[in-house]
């Protein structure tokens, strides 16, 4: 897919060619990280009319169950249970582990992680990450638990697995449920084995952002009979049978028509993961040798999907912030992210709630500072990218220049 070219856009040649500074901005129509893939349209539509013919549009029906049976396939897990949403399906699994007192997150994630504990009266402990690798720092893990710990819930951030092995070994150790935020993760592996089959229970996303979505969606993965029965009664209101209600419930089931979707995309998934590889290699081969532009690499061993394209920004040495770039990128209508700026620490309530959490966590406040996160997906074509890529090392080789023109703009709007 090509993007509609502003003007004069081929070249940026001087600073005040930069759509910030009045130059005309590189991208008629905005360039969003995660962009929705879509998958094949008449399969689509061939299921929707199916869909209303039959009149059957939610209350777990066959599109429903194919998704699970196939995602459950996919990833080698016995339970698959879809739900409306990933932060309701956290929601429900926190619930049906009986998860209280403290449970312990990375703050290096989206919001949703801590909310699903929060709106349950349970207080998210939050833990630094691992610089290298983003994730929760299991080190760290053990030093936070107390009396009140009855769970560690780790995130898989942009589809790198965890130090699973080191989280299960404590979470064995201590007695503590282990449940997995997984929803950068689909079709990703640890050691072999396919993220999603970890843990107490792991969650999946299939949000729009997300590489393969069903427009709003999650689930819950487990192998756990017990649990996954639980689970199923929770998110239809306790309802065991046609009318008889044996828990506490609420409605956290996915509809046909997000189901339908979610298939059709799943059925493209080997295309996504490609293009997306693709897209990594190009940004890979453009950014190389860029002064303080590092792009995040992906282990080939662990089955990566692609699906982020993060960089850090030095700033020494890039000499501009990471802010800074962001700015720059944004008035060009490139609308890269600052996936995860701030840390979950620093918002609200926990702000207020948690004191000065970030004196104990330190790399977590670093690469919060630096993380920078371009589009990608099917919606972006090998020119985007060099376009993106050419506006990033003109900034970078115009940085003092531009950080003056900055500066005196900031001085002038006083």
């Amino acid at each position: 897919m090509n993007h509609d070219l502003a003007p004069n856009r081929t070249v940026k040649k001087r600073v005040p060619d930069l759509a910030m500074f009045g130059g005309f901005p590189s991208f008629g129509t905005p360039l969003h990280v995660g962009r929705p893939n879509i998958g094949a349209r008449r399969q689509l539509v061939h299921r929707i009319d199916a869909i209303l013919d039959s009149q059957w549009l939610t209350n777990n029906g066959p599109c429903v169950q194919e998704f699970e049976a196939r995602i459950g396939e996919m990833v080698g897990v016995e339970h698959c249970i879809a739900m409306c949403n990933a932060t309701v399906a956290l929601e429900i699994a926190i619930r049906a582990l009986n998860l209280t007192g403290e449970v312990i997150i990375p703050s290096f994630t989206f919001v949703a992680t801590a909310h699903a504990l929060q709106w349950q009266q349970i207080t998210p402990v939050f833990c630094d990450i691992d610089a290298n690798t983003f994730n929760i720092d299991p080190g760290k893990v053990e030093q936070l638990i107390t009396e009140r710990t009855t769970g560690i819930l780790p995130v898989h951030v942009y589809g790198r697995p965890c130090a699973i092995g080191e989280l299960e070994a404590i979470a064995d150790r201590r007695g503590l449920s282990l449940l997995f935020d997984a929803a950068h993760a689909l079709g990703c592996r640890y050691r072999g084995r396919m993220i999603g089959s970890f843990g107490n229970a792991e969650i999946l996303s299939f949000h729009a952002t997300k590489f393969v979505n069903s427009g709003e969606g999650g689930a819950v993965l487990t192998n756990d009979h017990k649990l996954a029965e639980k689970i199923r009664l929770m998110r239809n209101f306790g309802f065991c049978g046609y009318d008889t209600v044996i828990t506490l419930g609420m409605n956290g089931k996915m509809n046909e028509l997000c189901a339908a979707l979610g298939l059709t995309n799943l059925e493209s998934i080997a295309e996504f993961t490609d293009t997306n590889r693709r897209n990594f290699e190009r940004y890979e081969m453009q950014l190389a040798g860029l002064a303080g532009v590092h792009l995040a690499p992906y282990d080939e061993q662990q089955t990566p999907n692609y699906q982020y394209v993060v960089c850090r920004i030095d700033a020494a040495k890039a000499g501009l912030t990471r802010d800074q770039l962001v700015d720059l990128l944004h008035a060009e209508n490139i609308l890269c992210r600052k996936y995860f700026s701030p840390g979950v620490h620093r918002m609200e309530p926990y702000r207020s709630s948690h004191g000065d959490t970030a004196v104990v966590l330190p790399a977590t406040e670093a690469v919060a500072a630096e993380v920078l996160v371009l589009p990608t997906g099917t919606a972006i074509s090998e020119s985007d990218i060099e376009a993106i890529c050419g506006i990033l090392h003109f900034a970078v080789a115009n940085s003092d220049e531009i950080a003056r023109a900055l500066y005196k703009r900031q001085i002038d709007r006083g």
